[in-house]
């Protein structure tokens, strides 16, 4: 088959995935000149932030929210270079109402800084300490993320980056760098705070995919702290496909080109260097190769050591075989009569119904529910989207998979009927994805989602790097740093963005 990328005598770019990540450094490369091409081996564009139609409902994939997107935002910057417009939406306040094992009052996480700390104030007592320690970590690392660092550096001139990034404000933050939450907790006077540990180890697990115990500080102060003014969490406008859409859209205009329901076969490397990847058509089963001066690889730091085979370093292969276990997901997607859900419902929840049990397996489930006039319901309709970490590889070995999907579809949505009202004439449609679903739809390894665990050796300075030890092949994604959700995968987009054009 004839090369296709779009115009020989650029520089030519290949992109593995049509997640948010990838998109993103395709459409910010079309835009600055290069040539690029897209594979995708799904249906639609998006990744785990796509979605997905049934009987007139819209359910969003995977994530349900997105930060980023006010003045100065990762999203912001990013739109505005391309010259699109930012997606339509609405703020989420609270960014999430979480409820403890057996308590009827949640806890708002408010927008306003001055309401979430009298609720915290009022939920927490004696944890001010803590949450002000957050606060300056916070402001300091935010500060410094700000002037685009390349975490981790890899070479002189992500090196020099990193330092130019630095200023004696952000110093504050070195000595913890090697700091968990729990450590800070024990600092702060308030390790033995169950209940506070409790709701920490709960919001934690959204965003780093551990608990307070092993989640590294710094990470946590950005992702606890991100939800408060001036920043936000967001609630797109129709679904979460708007964000992916208008990516591709500045891709198309700028003379990029996207193939879906093309998979990837393998990256070829000589010389250490990344030349070219092998593709197959899934429509016709054609397979030929498609030369790149770069390959930029959105895909888990476990997809990339199989598309390399052979020619993966050893020590890049140890590192990822090392890893912790990796988090999948039980997800229920429910459309219903607007009748089932509560007056007032903030648009996301979060609970725990056993104070003893792990934090995932259905017994802690995070909620968004659609509202009037959003896009994602007909009128009189709203949906549900309740998911849960879980240990994906019972899902792999269970003897009888249908049996287990239907039990854990019945449990979550007999927890869900202690908040809403489900009942058989209220939910019209249901639906319910496994680490199974996402492996076949998304092509991440076993449908593990999340991206790695922010603990200590695996975040921020200690994480994998969007340079990898093949020369032209890039990482982005929620491997790579600064992690999981649609604005940290796309700042890994334009760090890679920056990179490239730095060996230009």
């Amino acid at each position: 088959m004839p090369h296709i990328v779009v115009n020989q005598n650029k520089p030519r770019v290949v992109v593995i995935g049509a997640g948010i990540g990838g998109l993103t450094a395709a459409a910010l490369l079309a835009h600055r000149g290069y040539s690029v091409l897209v594979f995708d081996q799904a249906i639609v564009p998006g990744g785990c932030a796509s979605t997905f139609k049934r009987q007139g409902f819209t359910f969003d994939v995977g994530a349900t929210q997105v930060a980023g997107l006010e003045p100065g935002g990762i999203h912001q910057r990013i739109f505005a270079e391309l010259e699109i417009d930012l997606p339509e939406a609405t703020l989420c306040d609270p960014a999430c109402a979480v409820y403890l094992p057996g308590e009827t009052t949640p806890i708002n996480v408010w927008r306003d800084p001055e309401k979430w700390r009298e609720e915290r104030q009022r939920q927490f007592p004696g944890s001010e300490p803590f949450w002000q320690l957050m606060a300056t970590l916070f402001a300091a690392s935010w500060e410094f993320q700000g002037r685009d660092p390349v975490l981790p550096p890899r070479n002189l001139w992500d090196l020099w980056q990193l330092i130019r990034a630095v200023r004696l404000s952000t110093f504050i933050t070195a000595p913890f760098t090697f700091f968990t939450v729990g450590d800070a907790l024990r600092l702060c006077g308030v390790g033995h705070d169950q209940r506070l540990r409790t709701f920490l180890d709960m919001q934690l697990k959204l965003y780093s995919q551990v608990n307070a115990e092993e989640t590294a500080l710094l990470y946590a102060a950005t992702a606890l702290s991100v939800s408060q003014l001036p920043q936000g969490l967001y609630h797109l406008q129709g679904s979460m496909q708007v964000l992916s859409d208008r990516l591709v859209t500045a891709l198309e205009r700028d003379g990029g080109r996207l193939l879906m329901r093309h998979t990837v076969e393998y990256i070829k490397v000589e010389n250490g260097q990344a030349t070219a990847v092998v593709i197959r058509n899934q429509k016709t089963g054609e397979v030929w190769t498609e030369p790149a001066d770069h390959v930029v690889a959105n895909v888990t730091a476990q997809n990339l050591v199989q598309l390399l085979g052979d020619k993966v370093p050893s020590g890049y292969k140890q590192r990822v075989e090392k890893l912790p276990p990796p988090s999948g997901a039980f997800v229920v997607y429910l459309g219903v009569d607007v009748s089932a859900i509560p007056v007032d419902c903030p648009p996301h929840l979060q609970f725990l119904y056993d104070a003893n049990g792990p934090i995932g397996e259905n017994n802690s489930l995070f909620v968004s529910v659609s509202h009037p006039g959003d896009g994602r319901a007909p009128e009189g309709k709203a949906t549900i989207i309740a998911s849960s970490f879980v240990d994906y590889q019972q899902w792999w070995q269970t003897p009888d998979y249908q049996a287990l999907k239907q039990k854990y579809t019945a449990d979550a949505i007999a927890r869900l009927n202690k908040y809403f009202y489900l009942k058989p004439e209220t939910i019209i449609y249901q639906e319910a994805a496994t680490p199974r679903t996402f492996a076949h739809y998304t092509g991440r390894d076993r449908g593990i989602v999340g991206g790695i665990g922010q603990r200590i050796p695996t975040f921020g300075p200690f994480g994998f790097a969007n340079r990898t030890p093949i020369n032209s092949l890039w990482l982005v994604g929620d491997s790579t740093h600064p992690g999981e959700g649609t604005a940290g995968v796309s700042y890994s987009a334009l760090t890679v963005i920056r990179q490239i054009e730095a060996q230009a």
